[in-house]
């Protein structure tokens, strides 16, 4: 396989996978805005943090078990998958609960 072709075909599978991860965050917030206040906000972007970790998790999984990939390759990817929309939630919760 060519290995350029490979890697974009990768770099579209990270994308989709972020929005993805933002989008779960939106639903989240917008749950918490359903039920009233901010600290229903708060505990919103806390609840997408575990959830989100599950999800970043399976992806890894589905990296190593069915695309054959290593953990450690796959590894960095977890961690920025993870990292990427997990800091604005952890700033929104830290926001949202001083209130």
């Amino acid at each position: 396989m060519n290995h350029a072709v490979s890697r974009r075909g990768s770099s579209m599978h990270t994308i989709m996978i972020l929005v993805g991860g933002f989008l779960l965050l939106a639903l989240c917030l917008l749950v918490g805005r359903m039920q009233g206040r901010r600290p229903a906000l708060a505990r919103a972007a806390l609840v997408f943090i575990p959830l989100w970790l599950i999800g970043a998790a399976i992806n890894m999984a589905v990296g190593v078990l069915q695309a054959g990939y290593s953990v450690a390759e796959e590894l960095p990817i977890f961690l920025a998958i993870f990292a990427i929309p997990t800091a604005p939630a952890a700033l929104l919760w830290w926001r949202f609960k001083r209130s």
